[in-house]
Order: structure tokens, then C-alpha cells, then sequence
């Protein structure tokens, strides 16, 4: 089977937001494009997240959601909060 890997371009508003956070806190993010990945000749498609690092800790982001989830998809919190999230690590 062959996958299909597409990049996924970060919403521009997104990662505005994203930015005035950090420049608030003052730390430097580093941004990774998600992708999509399918596998060709089925209906199976997995959408890998965009990935934000900021102090050595990845932030995991989808384009149009208010959520950021820290390290894994099991634990997340409201991009409201991420300042003061970053102000704690």
C-alpha cells in the first residue's frame, strides 16, 4: 500500500494568536506544519496535527479549534489559557 502525504498549511489567525501569546510570555515558538496521510485505494485518512514547541515542550494544534493539547491528544487546554500554562513550566 502507498501513502499519500499531504502538508497542511497552519491557519494565518491561528498562529497570529499563537505568536501574541508568546510574545507576551516572551518565548520563541517554533512552528511544524501537520499533514494529512492516506492510504491509497481505501477511505482511510489520518490528520497528524500542526506541532508548536515552546520551551522544549510540544503543543499540539488544529486549524479553526480554540484547543491546544500538551504532548499527546489526551491532555489539553483552551489557547485562552496557554499564557498562563507557559508562565508555569
Amino acid at each position: 500500500m502507498k501513502i499519500i502525504k499531504k502538508e497542511l498549511q497552519f491557519e494565518e489567525g491561528l498562529k497570529q494568536r499563537i505568536k501574541f501569546i508568546c510574545e507576551f510570555s516572551k518565548v520563541n515558538p517554533t512552528f511544524i506544519n501537520g499533514s494529512i496521510r492516506k492510504l491509497e485505494k481505501t477511505n482511510l485518512t489520518y490528520i497528524e496535527p500542526h506541532r508548536v514547541i515552546i520551551k522544549n515542550t510540544t503543543f499540539l494544534v488544529f486549524n479553526y479549534s480554540n484547543d491546544v493539547y500538551i504532548s499527546n491528544l489526551y491532555k489539553k487546554i483552551k489557547l485562552s489559557e496557554l499564557e498562563e500554562y507557559l508562565k508555569n513550566i
